[in-house]
């Protein structure tokens, strides 16, 4: 297995594992492919095995107000053929080793029980727009305790709005 930064050649490959990662789902390859198309600064990356790609997963802007205040990580996608044998767990620490990513403040929205085993914290601050009392809203070395809604890249918005009823999130 071998884990390197998403390039254009591997874009469709990615959408196509997110599509399957998230069966009954296309907001996470929709999500995915706007952010690329509308050329938003993203950090990605992809575990490849055999030339396919079996894990994905992307870091973009948290902001606070119009202010970068760090990143979210979402998504993150294992293959349903690699998934529950580390794979996904391997790509995160790789990526949280990464000179970009291990300074920041990061965020995300999904169960504790996963994310803890990386550092990450529930936080009730910043606030969360998509997480009811912040549940399952975490964050890893969050400093700033003041009460704001952390922003995200539009094309979240726009993916929330259309999102079906119990779709999966990670």
């Amino acid at each position: 297995m071998k884990i390197q930064k998403v390039t254009p050649e591997h874009r469709p490959k990615v959408y196509a594992l997110l599509q399957r990662a998230f069966p009954g789902s296309v907001c996470e390859a929709t999500l995915v492919q706007q952010l690329h198309e509308h050329g938003k600064p993203l950090h990605e990356w992809v575990c490849i095995q055999t030339n396919k790609v079996i894990a994905y997963l992307a870091f973009s802007n948290a902001y606070h107000g119009t202010a970068v205040c760090g990143l979210h990580l979402a998504p993150m996608a294992v293959a349903p053929d690699f998934q529950r044998q580390g794979v996904g767990s391997e790509l995160l620490r790789f990526a949280l080793r990464q000179e970009e990513i291990r300074s920041q403040t990061l965020f995300v929205l999904g169960p504790h029980s996963y994310y803890q085993r990386f550092g990450f914290e529930p936080c009730s601050q910043p606030i969360c727009p998509f997480a009811t009392k912040n549940a399952h809203f975490l964050s890893l070395r969050a400093k700033d305790a003041a009460a704001f809604t952390v922003g995200y890249e539009s094309e979240f918005l726009k993916g929330a709005r259309t999102a079906p009823r119990g779709a999966k999130r990670r």
